[in-house]
């Protein structure tokens, strides 16, 4: 990759779960999916674990998550501000 292209860094937005961790928040992220060969869309929802360094990340809230380095075993991902 050259220096004058840059990364594309996908944001998944979703809601927060569980904030039982210190530091690190459980976001569920909603997505449709079509199946291959029926065509019919369905709902699926997978969670992910993020990085909230100032825990000002509430249980309900909508927040954006973006990839990063692995902080932890299961932490790959931090909120955006």
């Amino acid at each position: 990759m050259n220096k004058k292209e840059s990364k594309i860094i996908i944001k998944k937005k979703g809601i927060v779960v569980s904030k039982k961790d210190n530091k690190t928040i459980v976001v569920a992220v909603n997505v449709f999916k079509t199946h291959p060969k029926y065509k019919k869309k369905f709902l699926s929802t997978k969670k992910y674990k993020a990085h909230d360094e100032n825990g000002k990340c509430q249980v309900g809230e909508i927040v954006e998550i973006i990839p990063c380095r692995p902080i932890s075993r299961d932490k790959k991902y931090k909120i955006a501000i």
